[in-house]
């Protein structure tokens, strides 16, 4: 049986991918173990660095976890690249035209972590911590108008995997919702919008405006000034998906001008946030350290193990990135 070497490449620190590689070895083995006779070949994942020139040259697959995309250039014969994060947008931006295939991480456990920050946000909001937080720093005793979720509308910005299940989890806990993607689609029990006039809607109308969009060319900017003019004075604003789709200092401008009223920013077009970013200090605007949907190790693991043992058995690559579209 011969070993193929499978490249980690990441800029995570060497602690983290060495837990990483600890468990891809271990899953893979085991089951490789367990079907002896179906694989001709077998599987090391190793970091990128301790490989040779020569090694490089032969390897067919590689894992990355937020890597810098120069390196890959290291791996000439590369078929395709796994990704551990589920967006791959700056692959995508710095490798425009790439030899091998690239597939994101398409994992059950991300999506369901990633729905419930979007409820525990949305709450946020809906139950109007953030007036209360004002009101603690004023010693201000003063009670509001508690709204009951029926009574409240969250548009969802984006209907891939992480759209849709933060969707159903929301109508699970009785919000009204309200869906828009770039292309038309019918997903049930979901009201669907799409196209630019579908976007005016769903965010004039949603009193939570919850964006999980990819980044793409697109995508770039599309939360402006133009929206946040559509949108209820009294709505809020939930950013999950990448800093560069909301326009910072549009949205700084429309919390000023009271055409909306707060966001909550887990992504940025720089991370981690600068301490001069005026976004720190903003009263209207919370500010979290990217933490909505972090990739769990265990499950991004059994996944990657499949994608890797089916490579082997079939030559099938797993279904991936369409550079078109951006995602």
């Amino acid at each position: 049986m011969t070993q193929q070497l499978i490249p980690f490449i990441s800029q995570l620190a060497l602690t983290e991918q060495l837990l990483w590689l600890e468990r891809l070895n271990t899953l893979i083995s085991q089951s490789m173990a367990a079907q002896h006779d179906s694989y001709k070949s077998s599987f090391n994942v190793v970091l990128a660095d301790s490989l040779s020139t020569l090694e490089k040259s032969r390897c067919e697959i590689a894992i990355v976890a937020n890597p810098d995309p120069t390196t890959l250039a290291d791996f000439p014969q590369l078929v395709w690249v796994q990704s551990l994060w589920a967006g791959v947008e700056r692959l995508i931006a710095e490798i425009p035209s790439p030899s091998f295939k690239i597939v994101r991480l398409i994992d059950p456990c991300l999506a369901q972590t990633m729905a419930d920050a979007v409820v525990a946000w949305s709450y946020y909001l809906h139950r109007d911590m953030p007036r209360y937080l004002s009101q603690q720093r004023s010693q201000q005793w003063q009670q509001h108008t508690v709204a009951l979720t029926s009574e409240r509308t969250i548009g969802i910005l984006g209907l891939g995997e992480l759209g849709q299940a933060s969707a159903a989890k929301l109508r699970l806990n009785g919000f009204n919702v309200l869906g828009w993607s770039r292309t038309k689609k019918s997903i049930d029990n979901l009201t669907c919008f799409s196209g630019a006039d579908g976007l005016e809607k769903v965010c004039s109308e949603s009193d939570i405006v919850v964006v999980l969009l990819p980044l793409t060319q697109q995508t770039l900017g599309l939360i402006n000034q133009g929206l946040f003019s559509k949108m209820k004075p009294t709505a809020g604003l939930i950013n999950f998906a990448r800093g560069k789709i909301v326009h910072h200092d549009d949205l700084i401008t429309a919390l000023d001008e009271n055409l909306l009223s707060h966001a909550v920013l887990d992504v940025f077009a720089q991370e981690p946030l600068p301490q001069d970013n005026i976004l720190w200090q903003h009263p209207n605007i919370t500010v979290l350290p990217h933490i909505s949907a972090p990739t769990n190790r265990e499950s991004a693991c059994e996944i990657v193990k499949h994608n890797i043992l089916e490579y082997c058995l079939t030559g099938k690559i797993p279904p991936s990135v369409d550079f078109h579209q951006g995602y």
